[in-house]
């Protein structure tokens, strides 16, 4: 089946065309119906379908923070058409499952859940960058797709799936309006693509095949949406590409003049930052000074992700990477030079074919002198239709083997070490996965556990370093240091539902970029080794909030902590990680323990009053 897109002229079938604004009719949108069976008797009593708009609709999003800005504006376009997005999928009329290509397991996954889902009979609508990509998979027959730049057509493609239409939506079209209906999975982030697209031609990568060519977004759309945002309460900005600093290449324009754009419209309170998104090599070198003085302002993280994939130049040629290792220290050397306390995450990749052991070598010792807190190793994993899938393979037991031996390297470095006793501001965003925890960064993004109430999400503060651990550092709250910024607001633009947030699963070990790169921008969040499939030596990164000190109990319940917040850290802020969880969850168990002998006394005691009643009358 070709791509479809709109079979009307601009006059449309009767000459008059659609208004601005309006959903296409029907017949705008090229269906292909699904056959009933002519053995199925049609009868007066079969239920007529229900009306558009009134479904819950499943939403899954695999891979990066550029999948996660997608799903965020499908969820937003839904609901507000009346759509409702849901997180259990048994429950919902139609699963929205948005895919990820960077590395097999992610498509694996995305294959296994549209098998569930035909065996649930529910109508499935595949969207992201496999059927953009891979648009003759055989797992994608018979299913309804939209592609990466089609986003803003999801509703008629639901409407249209719904009614057991077949719809394929892939053409390349302009790039989606930042303006779009958006629901975000966290209220305090702004994930804000800048551009789509990369220009590199790395022989391993999948994602250019979906994503394509460079595009970006102009300097004014995207400050108007910066400006939108804040408005909304928002505290974290993501800037989100394949490569952040590609943007602009395309429209005469480069990412210093875009973040000093930015910058000027963020509040002078830095009750709102900035964290800038992954970017490769070839394209920040000759801005560095004018990147360092933007990473140096109080509202930005001093914190990039910058892949290196590999300490040899041999293979970084094979990758077709165009920088050579001495560049990548350029880039590193410059920036820990120029901005304080600058905080540098890489990406590597193991067992690229044609790595040898001294390639592999130089890659331990590069990681091994720069001692970077945050390091992403990942398996090679040849991705169809690419050169490097042609390529002769490393042994797969040589590619686990220095997969290993490079997670050792990594988990031996202590990057936090010295922090014990100094006083941070940190920006508090989110709750732990372990649900007992807030989460907040430090202005190099180091993440921060504190126990505190969920009144100081959305705010920042001052704590005390009061341990640090591998992965994280924890700290107590230094009372009357906490600054509220405006509270958050709703618009008709953004329909916030705060009890509903779109599920991410990361691609693979974590969501990754189109080079290979952990997460896109979103290179400090979501990374749980746990949840590897076939990469069972993967590193936990220091910027996952699944640590090693305090995921010991993650089934706990959502967080109540109980009492004013001095309480709470009086009695379980100093200890650490599991010690800290069985403190609050003792606090809780006492109190309830409490609450029932005092009940099971009480009627005891009215008992036996009754039966000294009773035996005094007889």
């Amino acid at each position: 089946m070709e791509d479809i897109e709109d079979v009307l002229g601009p006059a449309g079938l009767s000459g008059g065309g659609a208004s601005p604004g309006l959903r296409h009719p029907v017949a705008a949108v090229a269906v292909k119906p699904k056959r009933r069976s002519s053995r199925v008797a049609q009868t007066p009593t079969q239920p007529e379908p229900r009306i558009p708009g009134t479904q819950t609709i499943y939403v899954k999003t695999f891979g990066c923070s550029h999948n996660q800005s997608d799903s965020e504006y499908m969820s937003g376009q839904l609901s507000a058409f009346g759509y409702a997005i849901t997180e259990e999928p048994e429950g919902a009329d139609l699963w929205l499952i948005n895919t990820c290509t960077v590395k097999n397991p992610s498509q694996s996954a995305m294959t296994t859940l549209i098998s569930k889902c035909k065996n649930a009979n529910k109508p499935l609508v595949v969207a992201g960058c496999v059927p953009q990509g891979s648009q003759g998979l055989k797992e994608l027959e018979g299913i309804s797709i939209i592609g990466v730049q089609q986003i803003d057509r999801v509703v008629e493609v639901v409407e249209e799936t719904l009614k057991g239409h077949e719809v394929r939506l892939l053409s390349r079209k302009t790039l989606p309006s930042l303006d779009l209906p958006k629901v975000r999975k966290n209220k305090f982030i702004e994930i804000l693509p800048i551009n789509v697209g990369c220009l590199g031609a790395c022989t391993y990568c999948k994602t250019k095949h979906a994503r394509g060519h460079l595009g970006s977004y102009t300097i004014d759309s995207l400050v108007d949406r910066v400006k939108t945002v804040v408005s909304e309460g928002v505290r974290e900005i993501w800037l989100s590409s394949e490569d952040t600093g590609a943007y602009g290449r395309d429209i005469g324009t480069n990412l210093p003049n875009l973040l000093n754009a930015i910058v000027a419209e963020l509040p002078v309170d830095r009750s709102t930052m900035l964290r800038i998104g992954m970017t490769n090599p070839p394209f920040i070198l000759e801005h560095l000074k004018e990147i360092a003085a933007v990473l140096r302002h109080p509202s930005v993280y001093s914190f990039l992700h910058v892949p290196v994939q590999s300490g040899s130049d041999a293979v970084l040629t094979a990758m077709n990477r165009e920088y050579t290792v001495g560049e990548f220290r350029k880039v590193v050397d410059t920036l820990c030079e120029l901005v304080p306390g600058m905080q540098i995450a890489t990406d590597i990749i193991c067992g690229f074919p044609g790595e040898t052991d001294e390639d592999f070598a130089e890659t331990v010792n590069l990681v091994k002198e720069y001692q970077f807190p945050q390091v992403h190793i990942s398996q090679f994993y040849p991705r169809p239709g690419t050169p490097a899938a042609r390529m002769k393979k490393v042994p797969s037991n040589d590619v686990k083997k220095r997969s290993r031996e490079l997670t050792s390297v990594f988990e031996s470095f202590s990057p936090y070490q010295g922090m014990e006793g100094k006083v941070e501001r940190i920006w508090i965003t989110e709750i732990a996965t372990d649900g007992v925890h807030l989460v907040g960064h430090t202005k190099g993004y180091i993440q921060v556990l504190v126990i505190a109430t969920d009144s100081m999400l959305g705010t920042s503060a001052s704590v005390k370093i009061t341990s640090v651990g591998r992965w994280s550092v924890f700290g107590e709250v230094i009372d009357g240091s906490v600054v509220v910024g405006e509270a958050p607001k709703q618009t008709s633009s953004e329909p916030q539902k705060q009890h509903i947030q779109n599920q991410v699963e990361e691609a693979g070990c974590c969501a990754t970029d189109s080079c290979g790169a952990c997460a896109c921008s979103d290179v400090a969040q979501h990374c749980r080794p746990e949840r590897c499939e076939d990469i069972p030596d993967a590193p936990q990164t220091s910027g996952g909030v699944n640590h090693q000190e305090a995921v010991q109990q993650s089934t706990l319940v959502r967080r109540n902590v109980e009492g004013s917040t001095k309480a709470s850290k009086s009695n379980a802020a100093r200890s650490v990680g599991k010690e800290q969880q069985v403190n609050v969850v003792t606090r809780r168990g006492v109190n309830v323990d409490t609450i029932l002998w005092c009940g099971l006394a009480v009627s005891f005691a009215a008992t036996v009053a009754l039966l000294v009643l009773l035996t005094g009358k007889i």
